[in-house]
């Protein structure tokens, strides 16, 4: 009963930002399929699992998962060279088979090596991606699929521009300016950010709605067409919602190039899917750290089911986790609830979704792009100089004109690069054991602290017991990532206040961007317990 009540006791802060993620996710979910050569409805029942098989399973506070767009080419590949879609099906099965092996043999912890400007690089490139995407269905030019996270995989040129600004629909400008208008006001305006069960999203897709069906109505050449609208499958027999889901063909387990594919899945989707953890722990305000191993097994979990009921093998999603977060999630629920959304509005009233126009969701993804890329976050980097500022900058140009895995393998290069101009020293690590036999103790840090030995640096601090006095001494320290310093502040203002922990911080300056000039002691953060 305590699992039960803590989960749906943040329900009135939750439902809105799952409302939001539930009319950001209906679409991508049907590009993607579309843009795999699935059914439609297979990346809906994707969706539908990823929130409430995974998101109930999952520790992660943010996250929200559904088909991937990343996993776009590999299926669509598949899919053609096994001749049926049943057949596919089975790789997914074995694609959640071995991400649940790799979640019990703790592959999760590769997480903790990737650094934050890379990360940070990775949500900013995807923030231009998504604000790039969105242009043509904001003017209802819609020339290619949604939820696409590689920008110019299909040759994009000067060609496409041509001819989007000589497709532009006034109709469907209107729309995505209305639709704007109301989203700034709800995030500008105090009165309005109280309506929390009232999203500015949904009143944005409502007023796109009533526009776009006065526009019909009145015979006006301002009415967007259906083919810039959502597009759900509408059942109306007994019948049809059978043939909704697709059950998998199992002869498929016999064929070595079935197994091939699911392993593919399976390593491309966990890469992807740690990825977004990371970043989503850092969109997360309350800093809360996801357990990446029972991530990748309720991941597998969800795959398997997926792909039993007809669906598209699935990670956790950045664009939608981004959308979970700007929108105020708190917890878990908020995905789970998106989830319960997409299955009964899908199975009710398809019809009303199928008059949302594209250029109203087009407008709510804009803005999330622009959180994500926004410019504080590039000046931000370059004040804390060059050995930051250019991996995430080269992360960013590596996720917009590659794709999400190389630009971010391209930022861990350069970050790898600068890293070894330096001296690496063993990081300081003490075991749960070794915490246990006392209440006092020091960390001296090595003169040099890298995001490569976080790792370590985050165990020690997990493993320190409630009550117990701690000092960080940092004074012969010359440099300190910013990935540790962080890491280090949510413990001394979070995690020690709550847990009774006695935190003493010295050698830590004010600032993060020098270390080297003074010994003296330096307090960046200190929180002390109560007495």
């Amino acid at each position: 009963m305590k699992k039960a009540t803590s989960l749906f006791g943040g329900i009135k802060e939750n439902f809105p930002s799952g409302l939001v993620v539930f009319l950001v996710a209906l679409p991508l979910c049907l590009g993607i399929a579309l843009a795999s050569g699935a059914p439609p409805l297979a990346g809906v029942i994707s969706g539908i699992i990823g929130g409430l098989v995974v998101g109930y399973l999952s520790n992660s506070n943010i996250s929200v998962s559904g088909p991937a767009a990343g996993l776009t080419a590999i299926v669509l590949t598949a899919i053609t060279d096994l001749g049926a879609f049943e057949l596919f099906l089975c790789a997914g099965i074995i694609a959640g088979i071995i991400q649940l092996i790799l979640g019990f043999v703790r592959a999760g912890s590769i997480s903790n090596y990737f650094p934050n400007n890379v990360i940070e690089g990775m949500l900013a490139g995807i923030g231009i991606i998504i604000i790039l995407k969105q242009i043509p269905h904001a003017v209802g030019f819609d020339n290619d699929y949604e939820g696409n996270e590689t920008l110019f995989s299909n040759g994009l040129n000067s060609g496409y521009f041509t001819e989007l600004f000589g497709a532009i629909h006034p109709g469907a400008v209107l729309v995505t300016l209305v639709s704007v208008g109301i989203l700034l006001a709800w995030d500008k305006i105090p009165a309005l950010r109280k309506l929390k069960m009232l999203p500015g999203a949904l009143v944005a897709v409502i007023a796109g709605i009533i526009l776009n069906q006065l526009f019909i109505s009145s015979g006006s050449s301002l009415a967007i067409s259906s083919k810039h609208l959502v597009s759900l499958p509408v059942p109306t027999s007994a019948e049809d919602f059978q043939n909704l889901i697709t059950l998998p063909d199992f002869k498929g387990f016999m064929n070595p190039q079935v197994w091939i594919v699911g392993a593919t899945i399976a390593i491309v989707a966990s890469i992807e899917t740690l990825l977004c953890i990371e970043a989503s722990d850092r969109l997360d305000v309350k800093r809360r750290i996801t357990d990446t191993n029972l991530e990748l097994r309720a991941q597998g979990i969800g795959n398997m089911v997926s792909a039993i009921i007809g669906g598209l093998p699935m990670t956790s999603v950045v664009v939608r986790s981004s959308a979970n977060a700007n929108a105020g999630a708190t917890s878990k629920l908020s995905a789970i609830i998106h989830g319960i959304l997409l299955l009964i509005c899908v199975l009710t009233i398809p019809f009303i979704l199928n008059m949302i126009p594209l250029a109203t969701l087009a407008a709510v993804l804009i803005l999330v792009g622009y959180k994500l890329a926004k410019p504080a976050t590039f000046k931000h980097f370059w004040h804390l100089g060059k050995f930051q500022f250019i991996p995430f900058v080269a992360t960013v140009l590596a996720v917009v004109f590659t794709d999400l895995l190389k630009g971010v393998g391209i930022g861990l290069v350069i970050s790898i690069f600068y890293i070894l101009q330096g001296n690496m020293k063993r990081a300081y690590y003490l075991s749960r054991e070794q915490l246990d036999d006392t209440d006092e103790f020091t960390i001296k840090l090595a003169e040099e602290v890298s995001f490569l030995n976080k790792a370590a640096i985050k165990k020690t601090l997990k493993n320190v017991q409630p009550g117990s006095k701690i000092t960080i001494d940092a004074r012969n320290t010359s440099y300190i990532t910013t990935d540790v310093l962080e890491m280090i502040q949510d413990f001394a203002n979070v995690h020690a206040k709550e847990e009774g922990i006695e935190v003493t911080l010295l050698g830590f300056r004010t600032s993060y961007r020098d270390y080297a000039s003074d010994k003296d002691s330096h307090i960046l953060i200190t929180h002390r317990r109560a007495m």
